[in-house]
């Protein structure tokens, strides 16, 4: 990745003339443009744009970028950030039991896919629940919960958070569900794998309901977490045909997989920041 290569994401009310100010700036500041995509959502008069930049002839710190951008952000009545994408995001991973979506998010960051910087592993569960897995040098913090302790639980993973100064909570299937005043906490910064096709099949045992309804396709949901329960702007979603020849553990199995591969892309869309949000759903630029 080039030195000093930049991304600005932004939101506001569709007019005339946006993408021209965007894109007169950067070039008056010296920056080229690598990548650009932009959608106009007509249904809510709103506009979304990522561009990906770089210096070309003139070296400009990310602080007076920001600075000089803010007038046309105030102009357009902008929602937006612009960063450095050398600078990582760091992650904060929740798990219970289910470890396969753990073991798969920290293979891809070993590999280089996703690109960030784990700050622990939090669990309601003891750490001999992985036997041998391998955690480095990542923090493992046991905060077993119950009805009766919630609240000091819940308090004490956003202190974690906030101490290791997370930037993003990934429920790798954490089998709890997060309280409204730890979601509103977390509003926009924390994803959630649902091993369902939302919206259907929400709760206990999805894999099980599918079964009981014959479905010939399953699923699995990634998205972000809201007081709602798993009705949070969806990020990723994919499925798998199935049979009848197949049992509620078959589905387990193969949910698994869509599990891993779903969450996955959601974190490496989100750290790539492709993922803009746009009321109860979300706008994401692929790649």
């Amino acid at each position: 990745m080039p030195d000093h290569q930049f991304v600005l994401t932004l939101s506001c009310p569709d007019r005339p003339g946006i993408v021209s100010a965007v894109s007169t700036f950067l070039a008056h500041n010296g920056q080229n443009i690598l990548d650009a995509q932009q959608f106009d959502d007509i249904e809510t008069g709103k506009f979304f744009m990522r561009v990906v930049f770089t210096a070309a002839d003139l070296a400009v710190e990310l602080a007076a970028l920001q600075t000089g951008f803010t007038a046309i952000a105030d102009r357009f009545a902008m929602d937006w950030q612009m960063r450095d994408r050398a600078t990582r995001r760091r992650v904060m991973l929740l798990v219970s039991k289910s470890d396969h979506c753990l073991v798969d998010i920290l293979y891809r960051w070993r590999t280089g896919e996703l690109e960030m910087i784990p700050t622990a592993i939090v669990s309601n569960h003891p750490r001999e629940v992985y036997g041998s897995l391998d955690f480095g040098d990542i923090p493992f913090h046991h905060l077993p919960v119950t009805k009766e302790t919630k609240r000091q639980q819940e308090d004490a993973v956003w202190q974690l958070a906030q101490d290791t100064k997370t930037d993003l909570v990934v429920l790798a299937r954490y089998m709890q569900i997060l309280s409204d005043e730890m979601s509103a906490r977390l509003s926009g910064r924390c994803i959630n794998i649902h091993h369902s096709f939302l919206p259907g099949f929400k709760g206990a045992k999805p894999y099980h309901q599918a079964h009981e309804r014959g479905v010939k396709l399953i699923g699995a949901t990634a998205h972000y977490v809201t007081r709602d329960l798993d009705e949070g702007p969806i990020i990723d979603q994919d499925v798998e045909r199935i049979s009848h020849r197949d049992t509620p553990d078959d589905l387990v199995r193969k949910g698994r997989d869509i599990e891993r591969r779903v969450l996955a892309r959601a974190i490496r869309y989100h750290l790539a920041d492709r993922v803009i949000l746009n009321g109860r759903k979300t706008v994401v630029f692929v790649d």
